[in-house]
């Protein structure tokens, strides 16, 4: 599987709802990528293009391209399932 179709998630180690989110997806043996924006600062400027100039995080993505910022876990299991 490709980067393009697998889940884009960016955060940072730092952040609780990232390690839930995290976690969440871990449970649910969902494969995806993770952007350490902590190692790859240079990526803010995507979370911001996807979130009209602000920077929540974690900010999930896709491969449709849908995508959902902080959210919690019904809303992002709400979203693997769909």
């Amino acid at each position: 599987m490709s980067e393009q179709d697998m889940i884009v998630m960016y955060g940072a180690d730092w952040c609780p709802d990232c390690r839930r989110s995290k976690a969440f997806l871990a449970a649910r043996g969902v494969d995806y990528v993770y952007v350490d924006l902590e190692e790859q600062p240079e990526e803010y400027a995507t979370v911001e293009a996807i979130n009209g100039g602000s920077r929540p995080i974690p900010t999930i993505v896709f491969p449709d391209g849908r995508h959902v910022s902080e959210p919690s876990d019904d809303e992002l299991g709400a979203l693997l399932d769909h």
